[in-house]
């Protein structure tokens, strides 16, 4: 018995030794976790049709007209279904507004500052294919839009586009697929060409 209550006591001890030993050492926050996204693999197919624009898009993603700009026929979106996403693109003619249209453009990517923790200024320039621009990366955790950009010949055509999510903003757990999509927008700008006047008339 004498043995037995020994070993009970020893047990206490040893319980009480490591709760107390526990309470006084550093804690380490176990880092938060996220679903594992499954990508798809890259693969691309061309919009070529009667808009004063070609280039390239991912074969996983579908274009709409932009339901609420019913009258500007070459308004589109690029919808990601698979990760509730969209590439809004508005075209606008160039007539002597360029300046205005580029102002609009830097006043709508710096809308998010407030949500910002940076916005980084990217240069575009293909002087082959006469598309040149800005792209804006908005980092930051509740940034509705992390990427936006616009393209012009500076002559006759504009181009902006805005990615959004249909979800809670959240950029830690939406970080592989903002990256992800971004490559498809870098791909789309660098496949990017404009028709002239004459191509569109005889569309």
């Amino acid at each position: 018995m004498k043995h037995q209550n020994q070993a009970i006591l020893f047990v206490c001890v040893a319980l009480l030794s490591f709760v107390l030993l526990a309470c006084n050492s550093d804690y380490m926050p176990k880092p938060r976790g996220y679903f594992r996204i499954d990508l798809p693999e890259k693969s691309y197919q061309a919009f070529d049709t009667s808009f004063p624009f070609i280039f390239e898009y991912p074969t996983y993603a579908i274009i709409t007209p932009d339901a609420q700009s019913p009258d500007q026929p070459f308004w589109i979106n690029i919808n990601f279904p698979q990760f509730k996403g969209s590439l809004h693109l508005s075209y606008k003619d160039v007539n002597g507004n360029l300046s205005a249209y580029m102002e609009d453009t830097h006043t709508m990517a710096y809308k998010h500052l407030s949500k910002a923790s940076s916005i980084d200024n990217r240069l575009i320039r293909n002087d082959q294919d006469s598309v040149y621009g800005l792209i804006f990366e908005i980092s930051g955790l509740g940034a509705a839009s992390t990427y936006q950009f616009f393209v012009t010949d500076s002559t006759q055509h504009f181009l902006r586009g805005a990615l959004y999510f249909n979800v809670e903003p959240n950029n830690d757990s939406l970080a592989p697929v903002i990256s992800f999509i971004k490559e498809d927008i870098e791909h789309l700008i660098t496949s990017l060409k404009w028709k002239s006047n004459s191509l569109l008339t005889d569309k």
